[in-house]
């Protein structure tokens, strides 16, 4: 029994040890276990592999689509002198004239307006909003490399709240602008670049809410609507997508004033592309008006037709324009302009937009369920009034 109980403890003193040595040269030689496997032809460790990203998943960083679209934004600093009539101290004639205070003469001022640019050409074409740059006597713009330079006003546009700048400057790197095929889509990540509050470019990133977004029903406004924050100082800046590719020029949002917030509003790429073609090669913007007022054709839900029927319905007709003469009437239904069909209220706008005036077209419907054809001409867009849903950063 005793010689058993040696025995016990004899073996497990070498167990011991040898736990201990493997212990050390595990520590000093952590890949020594691989390798005394592979030299004496053990069984090699199983590698388990790391798990593949999901599909569709997005990029960890965005800073190579910053690094390629932020040297093509630039700071506006639009400045214009404000003269303030003197203050009457009481509105009441009778009380001015009791107790006429001198007031001094009115006095002069320079007022600063802050907002942002993006560069579209090499040659110096810079497109911002209009109300950033409205009635300025100076306007100064800051380039991503640290220099000033003036810029003069090529053109506006009040339809869509754009201009365009010119600034003679070296070594501009213009924006790439999306193609027409490529538009942005819901779910979409853009990035808003732009100068808010003047505390210096800054970026922002969110997704695509909503595209062809109409607030003012007479308007031609097809708004890109993102949750990207966008602030005072950020209109006439760049939302680009993740490529760093230009998709749209931010304009304004609705404020949390009224309890938003996220609603945040850009002018597609496309748009702004007509806008800044026409300015460049005439100075201003023509549209074509065929003097009608019409919104969605009404489905009934039990009517059995697809709730997005085609057309439009014919709302009011201007007295002496276009449809008017053409003898468009009320409840009639535009079924096609031109060779164009149209599809709704937001399509034939833009087909309307696109006509030349005093060029005759061809317009065709239906009139109480029979269909009619008339020949309008139309004539140039009048100005519309400004919208009132929105505040403008």
């Amino acid at each position: 029994m005793k010689d058993a109980a040696r025995t016990f403890a004899f073996v497990a003193r070498f167990v011991v040890l040898g736990l201990a040595v493997a212990f050390v040269v595990g520590l000093f030689w952590p890949g020594s276990g691989a390798f005394l496997r592979q030299r004496f032809g053990g069984p090699a460790t199983k590698q388990v592999a790391a798990p593949a990203a999901a599909l569709g998943s997005g990029p960890a960083s965005y800073a190579d689509a910053v690094a390629k679209a932020a040297p093509s934004v630039v700071n506006i600093y639009a400045n214009k002198l404000v003269t303030e009539q003197p203050r009457e101290l009481y509105s009441d004639p009778v009380l001015q004239r009791i107790f006429s205070v001198p007031t001094g003469p009115a006095r002069t001022r320079r007022q600063q307006n802050l907002g942002s640019g993006v560069i579209v050409s090499d040659d110096g074409y810079v497109l911002t909003n209009n109300h950033v740059i409205a009635n300025a006597d100076d306007i100064q713009l800051l380039l991503y490399d640290g220099r000033v330079a003036s810029a003069r006003v090529v053109g506006s546009d009040d339809e869509t709240d754009l201009a365009v700048l010119k600034v003679d400057a070296g070594n501009l790197p213009a924006i790439h602008m999306t193609d027409a095929d490529d538009r942005p889509r819901v779910g979409d990540v853009v990035l808003a670049i732009g100068n808010p509050f003047g505390i210096g470019q800054t970026v922002t990133m969110g997704i695509v809410s909503a595209i062809g977004r109409q607030l003012n029903l007479s308007s031609l406004e097809n708004f890109i609507q993102t949750d990207a924050a966008i602030n005072f100082g950020n209109s006439g800046g760049a939302l680009v997508n993740a490529h760093g590719e230009l998709v749209g020029i931010n304009t304004s949002l609705i404020g949390q004033a009224v309890g938003a917030e996220g609603i945040g509003f850009a002018i597609p790429v496309q748009s702004a592309r007509d806008v800044l073609d026409q300015i460049v090669q005439t100075g201003h913007v023509v549209r074509g008006w065929i003097g009608a007022d019409y919104g969605a054709v009404p489905v009934a839900a039990d009517s059995g037709l697809p709730s997005a029927a085609r057309g439009v319905v014919v709302n009011d007709v201007s007295p002496g324009g276009p449809a008017a003469l053409a003898g468009i009437r009320q409840r009639d239904v535009l079924l096609k302009l031109g060779d164009e069909d149209i599809l709704d209220p937001s399509d034939l706008r833009r087909h309307e937009a696109s006509l030349k005036p005093g060029v005759p077209v061809q317009i065709s419907g239906l009139r109480y369920g029979a269909p009619f054809t008339a020949t309008i001409t139309p004539t140039q867009r009048p100005p519309s009034a400004p919208m009132q849903a929105l505040r403008q950063p």
